[in-house]
């Protein structure tokens, strides 16, 4: 499915030449004459990139492109700003407000393809770079619940108990006093959850339950 594109202006020939151009550049154009229209095109089309003029009736291209890096759904999307006001805190106000690439008119039609196509190819690289981050979390997070379960499953319920006192900092005596145990059947006990857990002393035993909220 080819990448959809976002033209805003609220001149006619100018949205129709940008429009045919990436039309034939292999692109998916759809099209707004102000800032207003523009925002809830975004929202209901999602598109891959947006293309704004600046001064244009009901929202300009600076209001339209904070509305729009306001949401989180959009803070990647790229956006490029055209207008034919080149004063520096101009540009300046252009990249405050969220845009991407500041193209002053007259521009050539074969440089903002080329614009165009370097953002894209940035933004689907992030965005392929941000869903295998978001799968490798989800596999951790799973495999997690998965050892979280395993664990405590094995877990007696005085296992249970003697691991919830380890995480307060007691000691053996004092676990036993709690507990109505002896220090060496607590001992017994912790050796226990030393084996289930896979950790080798009392320090890392508490960091794998706090981990695991094996305890509250």
């Amino acid at each position: 499915m080819p990448l959809s594109i976002l033209i805003v202006d609220d001149d006619l020939g100018t949205r129709l030449s940008i429009s045919d151009y990436l039309e034939l550049c292999g692109y998916r154009v759809i099209a707004a004459d102000d800032g207003q229209q523009a925002l809830a095109m975004v929202e209901e089309c999602h598109p891959d990139l947006l293309v704004t003029d600046i001064m244009m009736p009901r929202m300009n291209g600076y209001e339209l492109v904070r509305r729009v890096r306001s949401a989180p759904a959009f803070r990647l999307l790229p956006v490029i700003l055209l207008t034919a006001r080149t004063k520096t805190q101009e540009r300046i106000l252009g990249y405050q407000s969220g845009c991407d690439l500041y193209l002053p008119k007259p521009f050539e039609l074969e440089e903002l393809a080329a614009a165009i196509r370097n953002l894209l190819e940035r933004s689907q690289m992030i965005q392929s770079e941000c869903r295998v981050l978001i799968s490798e979390q989800s596999a951790s997070h799973t495999a997690l619940k998965t050892e979280t379960s395993q664990v405590l499953a094995s877990l007696s319920r005085r296992e249970q108990e003697v691991l919830k006192l380890l995480t307060y900092g007691f000691s053996n005596v004092e676990m036993g006093d709690k507990l109505y145990l002896s220090p060496r059947t607590v001992e017994k006990y912790v050796s226990s959850l030393l084996r289930k857990t896979d950790t080798t002393n009392r320090a890392q035993l508490v960091r794998f339950a706090m981990k695991h909220d094996l305890v509250e």
